[in-house]
């Protein structure tokens, strides 16, 4: 049961990380699928983190589960960053860009991350949400019992809702520009938007691990039912975790959770077939994939033009091959791919085991 768990959530895990690729395609499309994509895909990254959260029952253990996620998660993050802005920079010199101002200003931008890290970094928001996520979900779950751990997720959301509709309807503008008036580093405050995604995939695992076809019914019924709604403009959804639009307390929990309920059932159903075995492939990459699909396409950009299905096949073909390469030939190549696993201590009494 448990290898076949595995293979949807390796499978799902696959098929996220190309509407990655996809949502970010800059090209116009007659059909608005970007919109779509991103009422579900990072909701649904953080709900299946949530799914197989561990927390830590004795606070000895604590050090150990943050040290995990900071190799896990910001060691490949550092390492990333400065492959890009090292070709980055190689390319601004080659183009005869030697205004050190730009340079220092660039390089600020890089340090503040999140919502301000635009172009080839913009992607890496994600990871540090992430990462304060986790952090804030392992201290409650550590000290907190359930009944004060739902109180404190239902006030993130209304302050994550408060400052959404702050950004949106009080400052205004293009989403971007008005989410980046509200100063934040790494954009640790989505991490209250963030933390009820993680949370609902923790507290549903039971649920989430075998949909049933009943459920699947329903959230298949709502999803139709959403995108019928807003194709034919009976209402106006748009969510944008990056760029603190969500502002619609019931919609964004509803939307995201049905249509990832959706892909959950249709991939414990499937996964196993050999015709998406690929993806489980895709997914042993998307370190890879997520931190350079951007990168490449602006790089192969210069040089040709192509539509949805180039910029995708680029964008996932040769960040595996990079990934490939740096597992296989770079000192410490899966370390920076994420790789990181604690080593365990001989058990003693009165000295559990760290689990990994």
């Amino acid at each position: 049961m448990t290898k076949k768990r595995l293979t949807w959530v390796d499978a799902l895990k696959g098929f996220l990380m190309i509407l990655v690729v996809v949502g970010h395609y800059p090209g116009d499309l007659s059909f608005p699928l970007a919109q779509y994509i991103y009422w579900f895909h990072m909701p649904a990254f953080f709900l299946l983190s949530g799914l197989f959260f561990k927390p830590v029952l004795e606070k000895g253990q604590l050090k150990g589960a943050i040290h995990k996620r900071f190799m896990q998660l910001l060691v490949p993050y550092l390492f990333f960053v400065l492959l890009i802005t090292v070709i980055r920079y190689g390319m601004e010199i080659g183009s005869g860009n030697f205004d050190l101002s730009w340079y220092l200003q660039d390089f600020w931008t890089l340090i503040v991350g999140g919502r301000f890290a635009r172009g080839a970094y913009g992607v890496i928001w994600f990871v540090t949400t992430l990462f304060f996520t986790y952090i804030i979900f392992l201290f409650m779950t550590r000290y907190l019992n359930q009944t004060k751990q739902f109180i404190l997720l239902a006030v993130f959301y209304i302050l994550a809702q408060a400052e959404g509709y702050l950004a949106m309807n009080i400052i205004g503008g293009a989403p971007d520009e008005a989410s980046q008036v509200i100063p934040m580093l790494w954009n640790a405050d989505v991490a209250l938007v963030a933390v009820v995604y993680f949370a609902i995939g923790y507290y549903l695992k039971d649920f989430w691990m075998s949909i049933s076809w009943k459920w699947l019914s329903i959230a298949l019924s709502v999803t139709v039912a959403a995108f019928f709604l807003d194709y034919y403009g009976l209402i106006d959804y748009h969510l944008s975790l990056k760029f603190l639009r969500y502002e619609h307390p019931l919609l964004d929990l509803g939307i995201p959770v049905a249509i990832t309920t959706v892909f959950v059932g249709l991939f414990q159903r499937v996964a196993d077939w050999k015709a998406f075995a690929w993806l489980s492939k895709v997914e042993n990459h998307s370190i890879s994939i997520m931190y350079l699909h951007l990168l490449v396409n602006i790089m192969i950009s210069e040089y040709m033009e192509y539509g949805i299905f180039g910029y995708s096949l680029f964008g996932i073909l040769v960040p595996i091959i990079a990934s490939i390469a740096i597992r296989d030939a770079v000192p410490y190549g899966k370390l920076l791919l994420g790789g990181f696993r604690p080593r365990k201590r001989p058990k003693e009494h009165g000295d559990p085991i760290t689990q990994s």
